[in-house]
């Protein structure tokens, strides 16, 4: 096989997105088993030759994921921007990921399908996960001052496993798990760590956050009073008690 990537009639070849490589991949995978095709074999199906394959993805098992590695380049970037609430756009990225999938469905279900036959694929995606749960601890701790690790480790665990269940959904071909109601579910997970500014976000559907306490404040001429959980970090608590004063 030639090492020069296959050229359109005419002009110069098109570059190809990564994208559009893993999608090439998982249709392949998806149509002959992902045993029984090699990376050869994807890289003709993307017009690459073998060398240009390799220099973009260590293997045939990485080219799966590859949106995943746009998507948290993207969330970091969009994390590193302003946010006045912290929790909020944690939440925010993870929506980010989801709407990327939900906008190519079929690739995505032709994905969990490749991934799901194969022990080394989710073996794969659990790390890919870890990537996220890192992501968004990390960022909460740089953005809340004085935030425990742990409150940090269990919010960011909380919302990935909220967005991977509703994206697991989206791709059985389950009716109902939307953008929308992911946003309520992620407003739900808000409210049960208490970080749910103004207690805003509607009912969660599922009922997670249900009897756990909103923190709210109502300020008059002469008196602020605020109910807040016990558990929230006096930086938060400082933090929501200063805006509601400036409202």
């Amino acid at each position: 096989m030639s090492d020069e990537p296959a050229s359109a009639r005419g002009g110069a070849p098109r570059a190809l997105s990564r994208h559009d490589v893993a999608a090439a991949a998982v249709r392949l995978y998806a149509e002959h088993g992902y045993e029984a095709t090699s990376a050869e074999q994807v890289a003709a199906a993307a017009g690459l030759s073998r060398s240009t394959f390799f220099r973009q993805f260590r293997s045939k098992e990485d080219v799966v994921f590859a949106d995943h590695d746009e998507l948290l380049e993207q969330a970091e970037a969009f994390l590193a921007g302003p946010h006045e609430d912290p929790w909020k756009a944690v939440c925010e990225a993870a929506e980010l990921v989801f709407a990327h999938f939900a906008e190519q469905t079929e690739l995505a279900q032709l994905r969990y399908q490749v991934v799901n036959r194969e022990p080394s694929l989710r073996d794969k995606e659990l790390v890919t996960t870890f990537r996220y749960e890192r992501l968004f601890r990390r960022y909460l701790r740089g953005a809340v001052a004085g935030i425990e690790p742990l409150d940090a480790v269990r919010f960011a665990a909380t919302v990935i496993s909220t967005h991977n269940y509703f994206l697991r959904a989206l791709m059985r071909g389950e009716a109902g798990y939307d953008a929308a109601r992911l946003r309520r579910e992620l407003d739900g997970v808000r409210r049960l760590y208490g970080v749910a500014a103004g207690g805003g976000g509607g009912t969660p559907s599922g009922g997670a956050a249900r009897g756990a306490g909103d923190g709210g404040a109502r300020s008059g001429d002469d008196v602020l009073v605020a109910v807040f959980p016990r558990s929230l970090p006096s930086e938060e608590l400082a933090r929501r008690i200063r805006e509601q004063l400036e409202r």
